[in-house]
């Protein structure tokens, strides 16, 4: 049996956590810049308000119908998530954690108390409550696909289902695809329904009929006949197990454009040291660095256009020193070929990546041998009092230099933002 494990509408509960007089009140979170609504607590759902709705079109009536608005509180946000999945693995130890809100649970060999597998996820919900305060729901089935629609049950009809639903018998699974709605279905996104429609496949129950499978095959591929299986009650779909990343890239918009070469060079500088973290983190090395910057005019010439390049070194590294000094090598060149332009975006991308252990060393060409102590003595230091405290001298005081107005606390992730109780 597999399990689906989501988090109600996930930053607004992290928000109403440490604001508990919010409880049962509208609440909204932006994304980064303070540009768009990106989560919604049901309430603010029920007042109409819009998911991606920009945040300066709707300010009058996000304020007209009391709606408390929130900057996105990623450090908050990525703590209380982890903590979250470290109760999920007391329960099982085959977890796949899906998105910073939801995971998958594999039951395989792992013993259930009478099989109930009804009491073991009501146990998993009042543990996350009671431990971390996170209201979740949970879905039971024997397949990954079926999880899903569990899931959705359980958080659709909290009152009859407990915030807990199971499909153990064929009579409930075949009741839950006929409530599915095809639109609903994981993986099946908005294009695909319209083709669905053209078919009459207007629920899940639908999808799964045999007269579909040469149409959903020449439409979707193998994964429309997999997809077609999990409903069927056939797992075909395993945990997927975290695999370390071919690039990584670290980009950000700017709050205004930007022209002076200083203020570029900083903002590039920070994501190439945030990229040397990533990489160490998941103890990798890097051989090549990119460099992007974006325009976006209002004149037909320029209107919106990326420009990059990149440097291959001669040797491996996950030193923020040399992928920094790199970084701003590649940067003054561009900036020298396209000086004048207004940028609203830049992003540093490292690829060609290896583990740590495989690096091999140059005969003419290396790093200086202090720079791995170097960064295991700022990784620690940073580590320890949770925020980049040691920096690039090329780098500002604030590390992405965000518009967030409406930033909460990171009440998890600060000492000096702890929660305070007055007694």
């Amino acid at each position: 049996m597999y399990a689906l494990v989501d988090c109600n509408n996930f930053y607004a509960s992290c928000e109403r956590l440490f604001r508990p007089d919010l409880n049962g009140k509208p609440v909204a979170i932006l994304s980064n810049n303070d540009g768009c609504i990106i989560s919604r607590s049901d309430e603010a759902k029920a007042l109409g308000i819009d998911m991606a709705a920009p945040e300066f079109k709707v300010r009058d009536e996000l304020r007209e119908k009391g709606v408390t608005v929130f900057s996105s509180n990623y450090p908050l946000y990525g703590d209380l998530s982890e903590r979250v999945m470290e109760i999920l693995r007391q329960f099982t130890p085959y977890v796949e954690v899906y998105s910073i809100d939801e995971a998958f649970l594999d039951f395989d060999g792992v013993i259930v108390p009478n099989g109930d597998f009804d009491a073991y996820g009501l146990q998993m919900k009042k543990r996350i409550a009671k431990w971390v305060g996170i209201p979740v729901c949970v879905g039971v089935a024997p397949t990954k696909a079926l999880s899903k629609v569990a899931n959705k049950i359980a958080r659709k009809f909290p009152e009859k289902t407990g915030g807990v639903y199971v499909i153990d018998t064929e009579e409930k699974r075949i009741k839950a695809l006929k409530w599915t709605a095809i639109g609903a279905v994981w993986g099946i996104g908005h294009r695909m329904k319209k083709k669905m429609d053209t078919r009459q496949i207007k629920t899940a129950y639908d999808f799964i009929q045999p007269q579909h499978e040469t149409w959903i095959k020449s439409m979707m591929g193998v994964t429309g006949l997999r997809l077609q299986k999990e409903l069927r009650g056939e797992p075909v779909l395993e945990l997927e197990v975290p695999a370390d990343k071919k690039c990584i890239a670290t980009t950000r918009s700017f709050p205004k454009r930007v022209t002076d070469f200083d203020a570029l060079r900083e903002r590039v500088s920070t994501f190439a040291s945030v990229c040397a973290e990533k990489l160490r983190a998941q103890k990798s090395c890097c051989h090549t660095v990119m460099v992007y910057l974006g325009v976006m005019e209002t004149d037909e010439k320029h209107y919106r256009s990326h420009f990059q390049d990149m440097i291959t070194l001669p040797f491996a590294t996950q030193s923020t020193l040399t992928i920094a000094e790199a970084a701003i090598k590649i940067l003054a060149q561009l900036y020298q070929k396209h000086q004048g332009l207004r940028f609203y975006k830049a992003g540093v991308v490292v690829t060609q990546l290896i583990p740590e252990n495989q690096k091999q060393f140059h005969l003419f060409e290396d790093e200086n041998p202090k720079h791995l102590a170097l960064m295991k003595a700022i990784d620690h230091v940073n580590k320890k009092t949770g925020e980049r405290k040691i920096r690039l001298g090329s780098q500002d005081e604030k590390t992405w230099n965000m518009k967030q107005e409406k930033l909460s606390q990171s009440y998890t992730t600060r000492f000096d933002q702890i929660l305070t109780v007055k007694c």
